[in-house]
């Protein structure tokens, strides 16, 4: 019943704003996404969940866009995805992802509420391939692809060379707000040329009396019509006041190239040097907390149509203590948009 709620409101938002600027104004649109897989454990370091198979969509976005006035415009996007632990036996049920307003002034935009986090919005933006997976910092819960609060983005220079996006929010992704305390994030890069560009980014967030963390991290893409790649450094330490402090390292490149106007081959390697302390709750792709380990993704795309594409892949996550079975993951993934 939960999503038929959700899917009725969305739908009332939509009507209710097309209606009441009847008189000429921007109407609103909406758009969307699903991503899903067929997917076999084939080996895991869980008894539990090995030789598991079957299908689930992981993401479903329903998109509404609304103009408000020339500078001023809306975003509310909902999302769903079934359960990734697998063992919770339940349908899709969505939760607000997106809810804010944006507003530009020459090249830059104000946005208030709900909005993309400036941790990793670039580089998801290079890799491109979010239905194959999250990228790090996402993918190991080191931060949040969501935050409530005020965020400022822009470009500055001749032809937008230098580029920026910070935000001051609740540390809570886009649930609300059970403290006192608040996170700071700033990113900024320059586009050293048409084709490669830079980026720094660093956090600082106090979640509560006895815990601060702090996250610095820097990439490097390259961005061409047929090729694409991309190196990534982060470090983020977790300061506790009873314990002691718990840092996490890791590198991660990737590289995806076109072979023709219908097939494209990816790769992407992550090493991670230190324990995961949230990897056995990482949803679809558990991870053992109980060693670094490096994952591996590798995979082809085949291009139905500019809006529907099948991705077969592979996810493999090869842990440094040998008494730790590796996981191996294989799925063919599916992907659609429409507007």
């Amino acid at each position: 019943m939960k999503i038929f709620s959700a899917i009725r409101c969305f739908f009332f938002i939509f009507l209710f704003f097309n209606i009441a600027l009847a008189d000429g104004a921007s109407r609103g649109s909406i758009s969307g996404l699903a991503f899903g897989d067929y997917y076999y454990m084939f080996s895991n370091h869980s008894s539990e969940i090995e030789e598991m198979n079957g299908f689930w969509f992981r993401r479903i976005y329903l998109t509404y866009d609304q103009g408000l006035a020339e500078n001023l415009s809306m975003r509310v996007r909902l999302e769903m995805g079934h359960p990734g632990d697998f063992s919770t036996k339940s349908a899709a049920v969505p939760f607000v992802k997106d809810a804010f307003l944006k507003y530009r002034f020459k090249q830059t935009q104000f946005l208030l509420g709900i909005s993309p986090s400036p941790t990793f919005a670039l580089i998801e933006k290079i890799w491109g391939y979010r239905s194959v997976e999250k990228t790090p910092a996402d993918l190991y819960k080191l931060s949040s692809s969501r935050e409530t609060g005020l965020a400022v983005k822009g470009a500055v220079g001749q032809n937008k060379r230098f580029f920026y996006h910070i935000m001051f929010g609740n540390g809570n992704g886009q649930k609300s707000e059970t403290n006192k305390y608040k996170k700071g994030m700033a990113a900024a890069g320059i586009n050293l040329s048409e084709n490669i560009l830079i980026e720094g980014y660093a956090d600082y967030e106090q979640r509560s009396t006895d815990e601060k963390r702090w996250t610095y991290q820097g990439f490097a893409g390259f961005k061409s019509q047929s090729v694409r790649a991309g190196l990534q450094y982060l470090h983020q330490t977790r300061q506790y006041a009873n314990q002691s402090d718990v840092g996490i390292t890791l590198i991660s490149a990737f590289f995806r190239a076109n072979i023709n106007n219908q097939w494209t081959t990816l790769l992407r390697v992550d090493k991670i040097f230190d324990k995961i302390p949230e990897g056995p709750d990482i949803d679809y792709l558990p991870i053992s907390n109980q060693s670094p380990a490096t994952v591996a993704i590798a995979g082809v795309d085949y291009s139905l149509s500019s809006n529907a594409h099948l991705i077969p892949n592979v996810e493999i996550v090869m842990y440094e203590n040998d008494e730790i079975n590796t996981d191996v993951m294989g799925r063919l993934t599916f992907y659609f948009t429409f507007k």
